[in-house]
């Protein structure tokens, strides 16, 4: 599976965001999206999603040799400051995500045993989710996304902002899930993207660049990242 990205273009004014980008994702790999703050990783990930329309340019999805136009439920979106209904516990919502996708998600697990996959303990499941830490809300928002199963997942910054368990545990069930699908991660952390991800891609100037990770321990390769990232400008 690939999802090909072809001629991606978007503008809000006089600036440029993103330009003219030409790029294909293979399955099985976790990418790094890596960029300043401001680069245009959201900017991205909302084109990608139809959350935003672009100026021009389409994205595709190639299986089996067909390609075919993205559908809604192919992408998975886990944004950075995750939306979460904050009058339902945690409980409620996954029964509600689980009964209204129940055509679509064929799956035999428990509202105990996906909570569990997630370390949400049994004293938080019943909870209302306005009383959930933002590393908790993360997870469930990060939760109803696996349920899914979406063949590409969008991840905006997930990370940044949780404690050094939460982290390490987001990133070992990232890392177990990326079998069979797309997994796209931004951050503007180099460390966090070197650890996680298969491929480093550099978003700077509005373009993508794969930046080849032989030598990923080095500092010469640290220095060619920042260096390519370091006369980016604000958005």
């Amino acid at each position: 599976m690939k999802f090909m990205i072809e001629h991606l273009s978007k503008h809000f004014e006089e600036k440029e965001v993103l330009k003219d980008i030409t790029f294909t994702f293979e399955e099985g790999k976790i990418y790094g999206l890596l960029g300043r703050n401001g680069a245009g990783k959201t900017t991205l990930f909302n084109c990608l999603n139809r959350d935003i329309k672009a100026d021009s340019g389409s994205v595709s999805l190639e299986e089996n040799g067909t390609v075919r136009e993205v559908a809604a439920e192919d992408i998975g979106y886990v944004l950075s400051t995750p939306t979460v209904p904050e009058f339902l516990t945690g409980r409620e919502f996954l029964k509600f995500f689980l009964d209204i996708n129940a055509a679509s998600i064929h799956s035999t697990k428990s509202p105990d045993e996906y909570f569990a996959m997630m370390s949400i303990a049994p004293e938080d499941r019943d909870k209302l989710l306005k009383d959930y830490s933002h590393g908790m809300k993360n997870k469930m928002q990060m939760l109803i996304n696996i349920i899914a199963q979406p063949k590409i997942l969008l991840l905006d910054e997930p990370l940044t902002s949780l404690d050094v368990v939460v982290a390490e545990e987001m990133k070992q069930l990232l890392r177990s899930l990326k079998d069979g699908r797309i997994t796209i991660f931004s951050t503007h952390i180099l460390d966090l993207a070197l650890d996680l991800c298969d491929k480093i891609v550099l978003l700077s100037h509005g373009e993508l660049e794969v930046v080849e990770k032989s030598n990923l321990d080095s500092q010469e390769f640290k220095e060619k990242i920042i260096a390519a990232l370091k006369e980016e400008t604000y958005a």
